[in-house]
């Protein structure tokens, strides 16, 4: 199938050189509990999906599985989702597996504050040490926040407490949108993209009044220092967010995001070309 047939939001796209093949993942846009998994080898005809995480009885969340990344990490494929239960907090966890397709079993227990609400972790690694970078939801704190917290080198459990980054408010672009009744700004799906010196930019999602949009933030102190400098716009592919960007097989990278986010159940993932160079994000075609 046509990657703009598959219907899934917050993409991620798993390029495993072993195999030359790339592996999408995504929140299942029927809602159902488990995580789902599309294969290429071209990036133009897709296979799936295919099944890859089922929540066995045990398992403590049983609602709102999103936004599933899996990294490659010491040879072996990490999953990291969020979850929610009636009765804990919306949190990150890890999984893992041999093979991209699965199946992923628990690996950690859940890695952000068990008294906040959390969500769409992402793996960050510098100088060999595994971090998360995740938001701290805006539904308990109105004004959503990027953070950060250091894990253990197995990814087992994260250590110390965790970091603010930047709030969503930071960003001018990023603005109370019209559907919510109080004072709120969102951010949502954080990833880590470096430009052609290392240099680590943070992609990231908000609403504008009317719109679901993304952007990017990047420190000239570090990404552990909270004096951030935020694109003054978002990226010009209106109605679309949730990103990441990877890398082809042919060195080209590319922006895979949902769009038609105004529709819940339509939304669908789009690959964007784009190049990532002197701490900016700049898209070669729109949607």
């Amino acid at each position: 199938m046509n990657i703009n047939e598959i219907r899934l939001r917050d993409p991620f796209i798993l390029l495993d050189k072993k195999s030359s093949t790339y592996y999408m993942y995504g929140t299942n846009n029927n809602y159902e509990l488990g995580f789902y998994c599309y294969y290429s080898k071209d990036l133009s005809s897709w296979n799936g999906p295919f099944r890859v995480f089922t929540p066995d009885s045990t398992f403590w969340g049983t609602q709102d599985f999103w936004a599933p990344e899996v990294h490659i990490y010491n040879g072996r494929y990490y999953l990291i989702g969020s979850f929610k239960s009636p009765t804990k907090c919306r949190g990150c966890q890890i999984f893992v597996s041999d093979n991209p397709l699965g199946p992923f079993k628990v690996h950690s227990d859940v890695v952000t504050p068990n008294d906040w609400e959390c969500l769409d972790g992402t793996l960050y690694i510098e100088n060999n040490i595994p971090y998360l970078i995740f938001v701290h939801e805006w539904l308990q704190i109105k004004d959503g926040e990027i953070c950060i917290i250091k894990l253990s080198k197995d990814l087992k459990h994260s250590k110390g407490s965790p970091k603010t980054l930047f709030k969503a408010s930071s960003a001018s672009w990023s603005k109370h949108p019209k559907w919510y009744k109080e004072p709120i700004n969102v951010c949502d799906g954080p990833f880590v993209v470096k430009d052609q010196n290392g240099f680590p930019l943070i992609l990231w999602s908000s609403f504008l009044e009317d719109s679901y949009d993304i952007g990017y933030s990047y420190s000239n102190n570090g990404i552990f220092s909270n004096e951030y400098i935020h694109s003054i716009n978002p990226l010009p592919l209106r109605d679309a967010g949730h990103g990441m960007i990877f890398t082809d097989l042919n060195s080209k990278k590319y922006l895979v995001l949902h769009a038609d986010n105004s529709i819940s159940g339509s939304e669908y993932p789009v690959l964007i070309p784009v190049t990532v160079k002197d701490k900016k994000i700049i898209v070669e075609s729109k949607l």
